[in-house]
């Protein structure tokens, strides 16, 4: 795909109404930003993006007249805010303050920005540094390309109330970079983005003088609270706005200082830095909360210089922690500080009868809604890797022994009296493809599949539910111990389920060879359950017990260490990839299913029908010793590379599967989120449009008000 010249696909716009076109005088904002425009490419398909959206917020008529002729579509104020305006921020910026872009984009001043306009603009909003260069298109009014004082102090006052702190001009900061000297001194592009930068320093600087009226170096709280809503109200959160005045609580006098009015601001200021460092620092820490030691140590860590100051750190504690700075906090409690559209969770002011009881049912209804879910991705990951399964079992029972062809067939301890079935994995799988065919490989799937959704999914709903409770609610965190405990339990409680479907799985999948080799028909599930009888098929139950138990708590905690430790989930907000997940359920997966192997042995041996010259086992024991007489201690690993195989990427697709279930598919009717969603972990928003706001929000840097006076 090539980029197009964007001149060669604007359309063209013929109108009489002088308003369509003004002149393009040299060096005027439009032939200024027609230039930018032809010095960038845009590919065909954004071109294409560009004009749904374009189309999905347009009309074309003006004032109730069709304008066909004269512009084909266009945006009015509120329409460009719909299409440019990120939804995520439309909670502490105001679309009117938005609409301050919209002066930008109508290059030709008429109120209107047509298609050739919103194309030019969006290709503004390409450049890297989209968000100074369209903070300099509206400070310079007269699309000179440069600024002046009076145009810098003329937007300035037009953009902040009459009741707004008021800013001195004749200041030296202002005189450094607009200073008079042989004439007026004006801003290009350059000096104003590093003007921009240091405003709001020079601001907060200006308002504390301006309340220190006896030059003491403090200010009242409330006082202290004006300032910062006036510069920074829309980075905060209106929990922490409301706890401003708290500030004084610091230190003691029930003032503030100048110094904690620079340190609240450089906090608010790095606040990406901060939020960093503290993903980074509890997500390292053994129970996932840090002390103001901790922050300060992994920002000596992981920043060249140190970044924040003791005083800074006690800031961010104080707020976080509600006025106790002392105490470890949890990623949670710094919600509020991080994220600006952070809301308290809705608390139950008193608790019912009739609450408890709808808590309960929540409770049900949730662990119900699981229980389905995992019952489908048990079925997706046991269909995957059945025919691997159909593989070990025959192999496990009528594979290959060395010594089978020294065994005296008279006397009772020879297992198997016949022919050797298979010499090797290989063979099997050549054997029963050219017996019984592709499908032959799926006999017994029927009653795994109708068996494998209680059976995973009392798995998987278990550990969960079990790791839910044991789980420290604002750290997410889990002891090691609770996760044997919940993965040991979650596989206790599976063998309800298990013993039964494998005993006839089994059944069935070994009649296949057997029955040719013997010429007997081959029987159904129905036949195998009623020969069973109840009590039959729970045989082999002991060993599915000490076969699961250790499968699942070996499983799930590494799996959730995997996800943690080894690719970082969580870590910064991030979240893995297909490929890592899967890798993360299959690597968990190999040990478990390798190291309860013996149990897996012994159990098929108890479970399987046996057949006149085979061993018979009385029971668990008997079994075990009976194994090792006959076929050593070799035997117990029978089959353990395929049974790592076949467990190893049926859980990984498993866990994958319930994973994703759980992410598109989430249970509807959850209570508040405890996760810390913020710019850096939401989900990523078309550049574009974090490019707009954050030319809005330098913007509002000169004032939080800036926009609502004047679009």
């Amino acid at each position: 795909m090539s980029p197009l010249s964007l001149p060669s696909v604007l359309p063209t716009v013929h109108c009489d109404t002088p308003a369509e076109t003004p002149a393009e005088a040299p060096g005027s904002r439009v032939s200024a930003i027609r230039t930018v425009k032809s010095a960038i490419a845009v590919p065909e398909t954004e071109l294409k993006r560009w004009r749904r959206t374009f189309d999905a917020n347009a009309q074309t008529t003006v004032n109730g007249e069709k304008h066909v002729d004269c512009f084909r579509s266009y945006l009015n104020p509120e329409q460009f805010v719909n299409a440019i305006a990120p939804k995520s921020d439309l909670q502490k910026i105001g679309r009117t303050q938005f609409a301050s872009l919209f002066r930008v984009a109508d290059t030709n001043r008429r109120g209107l920005v047509s298609w050739d306009d919103f194309v030019v603009f969006e290709t503004i909003l390409k450049r890297p540094d989209a968000d100074y260069y369209i903070a300099f298109q509206y400070f310079d009014a007269d699309d000179s390309g440069t600024i002046t004082y009076d145009e810098f102090k003329n937007e300035f006052k037009a953009n902040i109330g009459p009741d707004s702190i008021p800013f001195d001009f004749e200041c030296d900061w202002v005189k450094l970079y607009l200073g008079k000297k042989n004439g007026t001194h004006v801003l290009g592009y350059g000096e104003f983005t590093q003007l921009m930068k240091g405003l709001q320093g020079e601001r907060l600087r200006q308002a504390f003088k301006y309340f220190d009226k006896d030059q003491d170096g403090f200010i009242r709280s409330d006082q202290f609270k004006r300032i910062i809503l006036e510069i920074a109200g829309h980075k905060l959160s209106d929990a922490v706005i409301e706890r401003l005045p708290t500030l004084t609580t610091l230190t003691p006098g029930g003032r503030i200082s100048y110094s904690e009015v620079i340190a609240f601001h450089n906090v608010i200021r790095e606040m990406d830095m901060v939020e960093r460092i503290i993903r980074e620092a509890t997500s390292k820490s053994k129970d996932g909360r840090i002390d103001q030691s901790d922050f300060l140590n992994h920002c000596a860590a992981c920043t060249r210089y140190s970044l924040f100051t003791p005083m800074e750190a006690a800031i961010i504690f104080h707020f976080a922690g509600r006025g106790n700075a002392g105490q470890r906090l949890a990623l949670i409690d710094f919600a509020q500080l991080l994220d600006p559209r952070w809301k308290a969770p809705s608390e139950q002011i008193e608790a019912n009868p009739v609450s408890q009881a709808t808590s309960v049912l929540q409770q049900v209804a949730e662990s119900a809604y699981n229980f389905v879910q995992g019952g489908i991705a048990g079925a997706f990951g046991a269909t995957i890797v059945y025919p691997i399964d159909l593989v070990k079992v025959l192999f496990m029972i009528l594979g290959d022994w060395e010594d089978l062809s020294k065994c005296n067939l008279t006397v009772p301890n020879c297992r198997l009296v016949g022919q050797l079935l298979y010499k090797n994995s290989l063979d099997c799988v050549r054997k029963v493809f050219r017996n019984e065919g592709f499908l032959g490989f799926y006999r017994g799937l029927g009653p795994q599949l109708i068996g494998v959704a209680p059976e995973k999914a009392i798995k998987l709903t278990v550990n969960d539910f079990i790791r839910s409770r044991a789980m420290d609610p604002e750290t997410g965190r889990i002891k090691l111990f609770w996760e044997f405990v919940a993965g040991g339990t979650a596989g206790g409680c599976q063998v309800v389920f298990t013993n039964p479907l494998e005993i006839v799985k089994i059944r069935l999948q070994i009649q296949g060879e057997t029955a040719k080799l013997e010429g007997a028909k081959p029987k159904g599930a129905v036949h195998i359950i009623r020969q069973l009888g109840l009590f039959g098929l729970y045989r082999g139950a002991s060993a599915c017990l000490l076969r699961d138990i250790p499968f699942s708590a070996i499983y799930f905690p590494a799996y959730w260490h995997l996800k943690r430790d080894v690719f970082g989930e969580g870590y910064n907000g991030k979240q893995l990839a297909f490929l890592e997940m899967l890798a993360s359920a299959s690597i968990a997966g190999m040990p478990a299913a390798y190291f309860t192997t013996p149990a897996d042995v012994v159990k098929t041996r108890l479970q399987v029908e046996a057949r006149t010259g085979q061993t018979h086992y009385k029971g668990l024991t008997d079994a075990f010793v009976k194994i090792y007489r006959e076929e050593g201690f070799k035997a117990f690993f029978k089959g353990g590379p395929a049974r790592v195989i076949r467990s190893s990427p049926q859980f990984g697709f498993t866990l994958v599967a319930y994973e994703y279930l759980h992410k598109f598919l989430p249970y509807p009717f959850n209570g508040h989120d405890r996760t810390v969603e913020t710019t850096l972990t939401s989900p990523p928003e078309d550049l574009s449009k974090v490019r707009a706001r954050n030319a809005l929000k330098i913007l509002l840097d000169v004032s939080g008000d800036f926009g609502r006076r004047s679009t």
